[in-house]
């Protein structure tokens, strides 16, 4: 790792479990009966040790870092969609037209729009027509390696990718941010996802790889194949085929790295991410693999319908707070759950306790 790396991994710490067991002791105490609001509690006390603080601050200011990039696994026909989508729905996410961008509005999330490593040529800055959110540049590379044939990335590239995500999310956090939001976009990306979830899970190919965006029965088949291939390449190549960073290199997209990024520098900052679909869990089992303290700071938001982020919140040891079925990705599942975390919050600070109103022991 490069010296800023570590530096931004060594910033991250254990959560504060004095204060969950505050949070906790707490909602007994509350005006209600005692764990009546399910697992809403716990995600309270979560915030509680994440912040170290009983009642934890509120969540006003969510924020989304969406991170884009193309995958040279396309080359394997693994989708049906050109690799140009990519692009033009980063304009979309810049124009504030994308779902993610709605669903943004209505919680009243700042978005990021991060080119982690897109192909086709974007414009730049407010030379796009209709650009309503600046666009970052990473500047790294355009899209990676098949990876059924090499490393997807250089660990340098790796590293330097990773590294753009937290600038982003540092970005986002200087400006008040307080729930911070990774999301993707990248055709082929679920291909890559299902890698290194099986290569971080341990899981099969044929378990942890989906249908994406909806593909047929012969492509499936043949993207189950294609990341077969790619992890049995990958393990053969390393006596550590769970390892954090090569890993991410070898088999993960630039966006990939992105995110782990944005989970770094949450966790960094004491600050709680709330993760969306298969992508972002792919994500975060890197940056727990990077920095295990990392772990404490996710919540999941909802469980994708992409077979391989159930395996990876099993692995996580995470049960998400939404099961809706959906799998669009961009940070969008995460941000339907954001009214869930703000609830947790909201408890915890404002509901009387027993004592307040004269009630206890009663």
């Amino acid at each position: 790792m490069t010296e800023s790396l570590t530096t931004l991994v060594a910033a991250v710490h254990p959560i504060d479990q004095a204060a969950a067991d505050a949070a906790r002791d707490r909602h007994a105490r509350l005006a209600k009966p005692a764990g009546s609001l399910g697992r809403l509690e716990e995600v309270g006390a979560q915030l509680a040790a994440i912040a170290g603080a009983c009642p934890p601050p509120p969540v006003d200011r969510p924020g989304l870092v969406i991170a884009a990039a193309d995958h040279g696994v396309h080359v394997q026909q693994v989708t049906p969609w050109p690799q140009q989508v990519t692009a033009a729905m980063v304009e979309t996410f810049r124009a504030g037209r994308a779902t993610a961008n709605a669903l943004a509005a209505l919680v009243g999330a700042e978005v990021a729009v991060l080119d982690a490593g897109v192909v086709t040529p974007l414009a730049d800055g407010e030379a796009a027509a209709g650009a309503a959110i600046p666009l970052v540049r990473a500047g790294i590379r355009a899209g990676t390696e098949d990876i059924t044939a090499a490393d997807a990335m250089t660990l340098p590239e790796c590293v330097a990718a990773v590294q753009a995500g937290a600038a982003t999310a540092d970005s986002l956090l200087d400006r008040g941010i307080d729930l911070l939001i990774g999301g993707d976009m990248g055709i082929a990306n679920t291909t890559a996802a299902a890698a290194l979830i099986a290569a971080y899970t341990g899981a099969s190919a044929e378990a942890v790889t989906g249908r994406g965006t909806g593909v047929d029965d012969p492509t499936y088949r043949r993207k189950q194949e294609v990341v077969a291939k790619a992890v049995a390449r990958h393990r053969a190549q390393t006596t550590a085929p769970r390892a954090g960073l090569p890993s991410l290199a070898a088999l993960g997209g630039l966006e990939h790295a992105a995110l782990t990024g944005v989970l770094l520098a949450g966790a960094a900052r004491r600050v709680p991410v709330l993760l969306d679909g298969v992508n972002a869990v792919a994500a975060a089992l890197a940056a727990t693999a990077i920095c295990p303290p990392v772990a404490g700071y996710l919540i999941a938001g909802h469980r994708s319908a992409e077979p391989g982020a159930s395996a990876g919140l099993a692995q996580l040891g995470l049960s998400p707070l939404l099961e809706l079925e959906m799998r669009l990705g961009e940070g969008t599942g995460a941000l339907a759950a954001v009214g869930l975390v703000r609830a947790a919050a909201t408890v915890l600070r404002e509901v009387a306790t027993l004592d307040e109103l004269g009630l206890a022991g009663g």
